[in-house]
């Protein structure tokens, strides 16, 4: 893959720039009489850790906090680029939670390194930091991180599991690529990209679920995840790169949602395993090569608003039968399908276009043309209304369905219209809202549901008439299985789910107006958000 290649090259290209100069400003042995080299930085208010030579650490080393030196103390709050590169002999390291970020090539090809923890105050992971810790087992992210770099963790064949915290915004190009035995990774609703190759060659990745936060799934992302069986790609995902899931043999059936407006070439070629695709109403264009060899699909539906379909997108096997809802056909390639897929194929197309697509270069091939839904129906089936949204502001619900002309119907619950029997009551002004969209001639759609509360945002004081006043914030909480989300907290506001039992599920700090956390709850069970100080009680849908 030329962008293995090139995240290869990009690796020597670095290791090169990292010949070392034989530099330091100031060596202090620890408190396990370790000698530690460091260079001064922050206009020499604070340390950094690097190195004497190639090989300058062996056996366990613990970073301290702080480095008194001619009688003057300062943090060490860095581990600096190449630090402990081709350290083979490094069995251990402990990073003090002062340290804020670990540069590039820090721990490269550090093959004795078994397990690290990152403390939660570090915020980055360099490019290449643990590349080619090949005797990683075990690696613990601190919630601080925000960013894991490019090749971080690549070529790291031990790891088996990894748990990215809810800090982290963005995980770079091969991340983790070619770390060959891991089995599990979370990905939390934190994460807006995963980069090009970011787990490409992680051939025992069994499954993967991309939260409704990623926008982009990067070029060769999960390439020769040949163990992957199932990948459940988020609603907010807008754009799958190039080779993305190439060459996953394994994997069973792929839903691509209406969120996604391309995919790119080879997307899913040679998935040879894949027997079921529901590409979304969102895709316009099918990427050059995007299904080859997909030789298990009997049956492929193209939605209306697909406009381009690149070359050799669904050939390299004989289709027995293809469903296209495009109305008004446009040309494509006569190598798109196979030669026996245009001669032998069911073409069906929405009523009233079969001159049209006889008429239409590419199209025309196709020796079985009729109007239908597929697998000799002649009824096309009613579609589904699209799931509405909701939404709050200025004292306002907003109900919205993606389905033009469809009408919401709502139901909302207010939880304090009940009887009490107690002398003292709190009231949470706690609102239960669900919605569906109804339209003629369409199915009804999936019911969405939401908790619209009020959180204290200040103290109360004594108003008109002796009544308490106090200004609140509106926040909806929504929830899509496990997924919670949490909208219109103030920025930094601590949010944590917990069971009914009392277990901490997760936890998440609202951004933007926004917080996200993925739990294992199932749906129809009880979850309490806590949200500040104030606690609220939700059902998982």
């Amino acid at each position: 893959m030329k962008l293995r290649r090139f995240f290869y090259l990009f690796s020597i290209l670095l290791s090169m720039v990292g010949t070392k100069a034989l530099a330091y400003d100031i060596a202090v042995k620890n408190a396990d009489d370790v000698t530690i080299y460091y260079n001064y930085i922050n206009d020499g208010k604070e340390l950094e850790v690097t190195y004497q030579n190639t090989y300058s650490y062996t056996g366990s080393v613990v970073i301290p906090k702080e480095v008194t030196y001619m009688n003057r103390t300062r943090k060490v709050t860095s581990i600096g680029n190449y630090a402990f590169q081709y350290c083979s002999g490094l069995t251990s390291v402990t990073i003090p939670n002062s340290v804020t970020s670990i540069g590039s090539s820090a721990f490269d090809s550090c093959y004795g390194l078994t397990s690290v923890t990152i403390p939660n105050s570090v915020t980055s992971i360099g490019d290449i930091a643990f590349d080619g810790c090949y005797g990683l087992t075990s690696v613990t992210i601190g919630n601080g991180v925000t960013s894991i770099g490019r090749g971080a963790f690549a070529s790291c064949y031990g790891l088996t599991s990894v748990t990215i915290p809810n800090s982290v915004t963005s995980i770079g190009p091969a991340a983790f690529n070619s770390c060959s035995d891991l089995t599990k990774v979370t990905i939390p609703n934190s994460v807006t990209s995963i980069g090009g190759g970011a787990f490409a060659g992680c051939s025992r990745l069994i499954s993967v679920t991309i939260p409704n936060s990623v926008t982009s799934i990067g070029d060769d992302a999960f390439a020769s995840c040949s163990g992957l069986t199932s990948v459940t790609i988020g609603n907010g995902v807008t754009s799958i790169g190039e080779s993305a899931f190439k060459s996953c043999s394994r994997l069973i059936s792929v839903t691509i949602p209406n969120s996604v407006t391309s995919l790119g070439d080879y997307a899913f070629y040679g998935c040879s395993g894949l027997t079921s695709v529901t590409i979304g109403n969102g895709v316009t264009s099918i990427g050059e090569s995007a299904f080859k060899s997909c030789s298990r699909l009997t049956s492929v539906t193209i939605p209306n608003s697909v406009t381009s379909i690149g070359d050799y997108a669904f050939d390299g096997w004989d289709l027995p039968e293809v469903i296209s809802k495009i109305e008004n056909p446009f040309e494509i390639s006569t190598s798109t399908f196979s030669n026996n897929t245009f001669l032998n194929a069911s073409l069906y197309v929405p009523k009233g276009t079969v001159d049209k697509y006889e008429a239409t270069e590419g199209w025309k091939k196709f020796a079985f043309i009729e109007e239908g839904n597929g697998s000799g129906s002649s009824q096309t089936e009613p579609s589904k209304c699209e799931k509405p949204t909701i939404s709050y502001q200025n004292g306002k619900l907003t109900f919205y369905s993606a389905t033009e002309g469809a009408v919401c119907h709502s139901t909302i619950t207010d939880t304090d219209i009940t009887s009490y029997d107690t002398n003292e009551v709190q009231l949470g002004v706690t609102y239960n809202i669900s919605v569906y969209a109804t339209k003629t001639g369409y199915e009804n759609s999936e019911t969405a549901t939401a908790t619209l509360c009020w959180i204290d945002v200040e103290p109360k004081t004594e108003g008109i008439n002796s009544v308490a006043q106090v200004r609140a914030n509106a926040v909806m909480i929504k929830t899509n299985g496990g997924e919670i989300t949490i909208e219109g907290a103030y920025e930094n506001t601590s949010i944590t789910v917990y069971t009914l039992d009392g277990v901490q599920v997760g936890a998440a700090t609202c951004r933007n107006g926004i917080a996200f956390i993925n739990t294992n709850l199932k749906c129809d069970s009880i979850a309490i958000v806590k949200i500040g100080n104030k606690s609220v009680k939700v059902q998982i849908k």
